[in-house]
């Protein structure tokens, strides 16, 4: 079947009280189009760390934190052939379990909180990782992000995990307008409608991923030109 063009809309003008306030966001109606744009694209949008179970998705984002996905799988795809549970994980120890993240940064950090999670799982929850933002903030290495990115891959809830892409993004579209990843997820959830939510923070990752980028956004060929107010546009650069 032949899809059509998704209808350009452009945002609204800032009035001159919008501009004494600050950047105006953009308006529902643009907001909108920006999901339908990226769902026409991607439909279903996958984070990009390797995992076999929502535990092995935990330890996978909190060995993520300021290093790659592409580095943290490299990691575990060895680890994660046999080690899949909270128990599994402590027989491992700390001492194993360091040497074989060496490659990720910070890891000997990780490694400790890594074995103090899973001990506390073991504790605290039967082994299982809850579907709770206050009980995944308990965990050992565990913040607000982390805890989004596993409500929202492990358990299907429309959670908004901001990290360095959605954070420039939502700033640079002006669908959030905010100085903290706080203030962008609450802004976000605001304006984000709900038939997108559930995969919007992964349309917005891949987005600043590999298109508008930080140092050199590659606005020549952005499906989202025409609705962002980011300026100056960039160029391609010449052959």
């Amino acid at each position: 079947m032949t899809q059509t063009k998704p209808k350009k809309t452009s945002p609204k003008p800032r009035s001159k009280a919008a501009s004494k306030k600050g950047p105006a966001l953009l308006p529902p109606e643009a907001v909108r189009e920006v999901f339908a744009r990226f769902h026409a694209i991607e439909p279903e949008p996958k984070g990009e760390l390797e995992h076999v179970n929502p535990f092995t998705l935990l330890v996978a984002v909190v060995l993520s934190a300021q290093a790659t996905d592409a580095g943290v799988n490299k990691a575990t795809r060895p680890l994660f052939a046999t080690v899949t549970t909270p128990q599994q994980m402590v027989e491992l120890g700390e001492d194993r379990l360091r040497e074989i993240i060496k490659t990720i940064g910070l890891f000997r950090t990780k490694a400790k909180n890594v074995i103090a999670l899973s001990q506390q799982l073991l504790r605290d929850h039967g082994g299982e990782v809850p579907a709770d933002r206050d009980a995944l903030e308990q965990l050992p290495g565990v913040g607000r992000k982390t805890a989004n990115v596993v409500m929202n891959m492990a358990f299907g809830q429309p959670t908004m995990a901001v990290d360095t892409h959605v954070f420039r993004v939502a700033n640079r579209l002006h669908l959030a307008i905010g100085k903290t990843p706080l203030a962008i997820e609450q802004g976000l959830e605001k304006v984000i409608p709900a038939d997108y939510a559930l995969h919007a923070h992964h349309w917005l990752i891949l987005h600043g991923r590999y298109l508008c980028k930080a140092r050199s956004p590659e606005c020549w060929r952005c499906p989202l030109t025409d609705l962002c107010p980011f300026e100056p546009k960039t160029q391609p650069k010449p052959a």
